[in-house]
């Protein structure tokens, strides 16, 4: 069995219920949801002229490989109406992977690793609600340590 943590995203139409149905679609494939975090409000990373986004981060416990979960993450995407025209665009629902297990993997389809989990705050702060202490492969920090040192000053509230 496989742990990985997931990053959840939406800023179009109604964010939460799109987590929820994102949340519900990835029980159906992994084995168990062990935890999830708080759902934040986030002001938008990349192309800031945009909507914010609700955030929160699922803790999964899967049998799947790495490459596997990749494609069913985006398969799950796609049922739920996402389109991928431009980069950092406003988006229904994004679901990234942040760490499998604590592998690094850099191929042309795949990086674990997440590469920029370490800049952005909206992904340290739900990670760290439910794993300040898991350490990060390539950095060797915690997440916590990791969110202690994040430049990124864009707003993360707890809702």
């Amino acid at each position: 069995m496989h742990q990985c943590f997931v990053l959840l995203g939406s800023n179009i139409g109604d964010r939460l219920e799109n987590l929820n149905n994102a949340t519900n679609r990835i029980a159906l494939i992994s084995s168990r949801i062990s935890s999830q975090s708080s759902v934040y409000k986030t002001a938008a990373w990349g192309k800031t002229v945009q909507q914010e986004f609700y955030n929160c981060v699922l803790q999964i416990e899967t049998t799947f490989n790495p490459e596997l979960l990749l494609q069913t993450l985006l398969q799950i995407e796609i049922e739920m109406g996402r389109s991928r025209i431009q980069k950092w665009e406003p988006r229904i629902i994004d679901i990234d992977i942040l760490y499998f297990d604590e592998s690094v993997i850099e191929s042309d389809t795949l990086k674990i690793p997440h590469p920029f989990l370490h800049q952005r705050r909206f992904t340290l702060e739900p990670l760290c609600e439910i794993a300040p202490d898991f350490v990060h492969p390539v950095f060797n920090k915690t997440n916590a340590e990791l969110l202690r040192i994040c430049n990124d000053n864009l707003s993360v509230i707890k809702i």
